[in-house]
């Protein structure tokens, strides 16, 4: 039987987990509470990868605080690891240190785990319980979830417009759309990724170092470009500084010299096949950056790289910061071919709206990667 208690503690739980937003990567982010005789003893979420997770890190808390963690319940946001990998199985640390009760919020979509850690614990005779503020803990892992289930990231596109949904002038000019909030907002996004791509038409245009300013962050993401003729120049300043990943068109030989020069300067050059003439195979890209252990894939770039990750079903949710401003007949957001009838246009699932500044932040999904079960609308009060 599931008590408030268990509700509190689970809660407790996500909360620490959150503290792995930026550098838990590219294992989720899990949290754990140990409890004995109603009050906690240790707690800790997962830390850098090679280093502890969450389970570890609690039962070495409750043992520095002086606690012995036999008969104590553990509240776990993710199903403990079942396996060896950079680590030893958190399953078996949990059954050794004589955890009596495990409170699970979600299986581990891994297939190296997937209810093995919660058979362990059950066939050692734990009380074991899946399923408290699942949503929740999905919503924190939702990139882990699809790089282990779709083989993919969670790719989220965002973009700052005006009401008229004008992202620029007709000179390419776009700063500042939005407020100084909003573009903070956005740099806090920008920190959770694993990654940030964009366009060479926006390196191009705006020359932007695509890194995470004016949040505090562990790490920067890895800039990711696709440039399938590398014509971006070696001082772009999406070169300098954080790593850099830039993925053109494969079997072209006249980028042989100019690749050997982009890597001379310390970028990474990847070869892609070409998508039937329309530039590099977008969910190619996809593919690769998931085998590099990318959950989160943060995009901002122009119109028509937006408009192909669409076309080709590569974007999961879109992050649009909305300015109280009007630009008129100037660039919009997409470019493609529009839908010959109103039955075949996009649709999309709004999951969150909330004021930034003078500016609203919306959060929605495309309906066709979105399930029932994860779709939630946050009430906008504007006072």
């Amino acid at each position: 039987m599931i008590s408030d208690l268990d509700h509190r503690q689970m809660q407790r739980a996500l909360l620490l987990a959150k503290r792995g937003l930026y550098t838990t990567s590219p294992n989720p982010r899990v949290g754990c509470v140990l409890v004995k005789d109603n009050a906690v003893i240790g707690e800790g979420f997962t830390q850098p990868a090679g280093q502890d997770h969450a389970e570890i890190c609690a039962l070495k808390d409750a043992r520095m605080r002086g606690y012995t963690p036999t008969g104590s319940t553990a509240y776990v946001t993710l199903e403990p690891c079942s396996h060896f990998g950079r680590t030893s199985p958190c399953a078996n640390s949990l059954i050794e240190a004589g955890i009596h009760r495990v409170i699970v919020a979600m299986e581990d979509p891994n297939p190296q785990v997937s209810g093995r850690g919660l058979a362990m614990l059950r066939d050692a005779g734990v009380d074991v319980h899946c399923g408290l503020f699942a949503h929740e803990a999905q919503e924190l892992n939702i990139g882990f979830v699809s790089r282990m289930t779709r083989g993919v990231p969670w790719v989220r596109l965002k973009m700052a417009t005006t009401l008229d949904g004008r992202t620029a002038l007709p000179d390419g000019q776009s700063q500042w759309i939005t407020s100084y909030a909003a573009r903070i907002d956005g740099h806090a996004w920008r920190a959770r990724a694993c990654a940030i791509l964009t366009g060479i038409g926006t390196v191009r245009v705006d020359n932007p170092q695509m890194t995470v300013r004016g949040v505090l962050t562990p790490r920067q993401p890895l800039r990711v470009l696709v440039d399938s003729q590398l014509n971006v120049r070696r001082d772009a300043r999406i070169l300098t500084g954080a790593p850099s990943l830039i993925i053109c068109e494969h079997d072209n030989k006249e980028l042989i010299t100019q690749a050997h020069a982009l890597r001379a300067a310390g970028a990474e050059v990847i070869a892609l096949p070409n998508s039937c003439g329309r530039g590099v195979d977008l969910p190619a890209v996809l593919r690769l950056l998931a085998t590099r252990g990318v959950n989160e894939l943060h995009v901002e770039a122009g119109h028509t790289l937006n408009g192909a990750l669409l076309q080709e079903n590569c974007v999961d949710e879109l992050l649009l910061y909305i300015a109280p401003a009007i630009l008129g007949n100037t660039t919009g957001m997409f470019n493609f071919e529009p839908p010959s009838a109103l039955d075949q246009r996009m649709l999309l699932h709004y999951y969150s709206i909330k004021r930034i500044g003078e500016d609203l932040r919306v959060l929605a999904r495309l309906a066709s990667n979105t399930s029932n079960n994860v779709r939630r609308i946050n009430d906008l009060h504007l006072q």
